[in-house]
């Protein structure tokens, strides 16, 4: 008789894992009141920090703003007489061609730099991953502050100052909005150590060159919306 094939026992699903909460932050106003908790995102403002992706982020956008203008002359652009200084042998001397070889002194030099563009690209992925590990660092250290948003009517240095001083921003800062407004941009260009940046151009570099971010609300949910995996 054939053996009856008795059905295999099914596998137990696999338990989905939870979403880890997003934290949260306070939301203040230019007189340093708080105004609102806000939650953040935890894919954005809870990744997994990458301290090797940060430095290759880093390298990258410091790689994109080298001039890369040095040069050096070669032995076609030292001033100086082409012709050869004796006769081709008889005379016991090494041969030489002309004056401006580079093994003379005054001579041109072999394999020197050259202009050319040090810039390079990397992968889109990487660099939001980058960016996503560097606001969660940022978050982790305390040095994020969440402002209602920037009032300047007006290009005030003066008040941008007062206005830091009032939140307790002290030392190196970037300020992110959203399309900042050219009375923000011309109020924060003449202080030093400070940085106003639209939130599409925020780098890692800026959030990891600063002592504190200050993010408006709208800049924080633009971050977001376009971090979020």
């Amino acid at each position: 008789m054939a053996e009856k094939k008795v059905p295999a026992a099914k596998k137990p699903a696999a338990r989905r894992k939870a979403k880890p909460e997003g934290a949260s932050v306070e939301v203040v106003n230019a007189q340093n009141q708080k105004v609102a908790d806000r939650l953040v995102s935890p894919d954005v403002f809870g990744a997994k920090i990458n301290t090797h992706l940060l430095y290759e982020a880093v390298k990258q956008y410091r790689a994109g703003g080298r001039a890369g203008t040095h040069k050096t002359k070669t032995r076609a652009m030292v001033s100086g007489t082409g012709k050869k200084p004796w006769k081709q042998k008889g005379t016991g001397r090494a041969r030489v061609g002309e004056a401006r070889n580079p093994l003379w002194r005054h001579g041109g030099t072999t394999f020197g730099p050259m202009p050319r563009d040090y810039s390079y690209s990397m992968p889109k992925k990487a660099r939001a991953a980058a960016l996503r590990a560097a606001l969660s660092q940022c978050l982790k250290e305390g040095s994020l502050k969440v402002v209602e948003g920037f009032g300047f009517s007006a290009p005030k240095t003066k008040e941008l100052v007062a206005f830091l001083a009032k939140i307790g921003v002290a030392g190196k800062a970037v300020i992110v909005d959203s399309q900042p407004s050219d009375a923000l941009v011309l109020s924060g260009r003449n202080v030093p150590h400070v940085k106003v940046v639209d939130e599409s151009h925020l780098t890692v570099y800026d959030i990891l060159d600063c002592k504190t971010l200050v993010v408006s609300q709208d800049a924080l949910g633009r971050l977001e919306e376009r971090l979020a995996r």
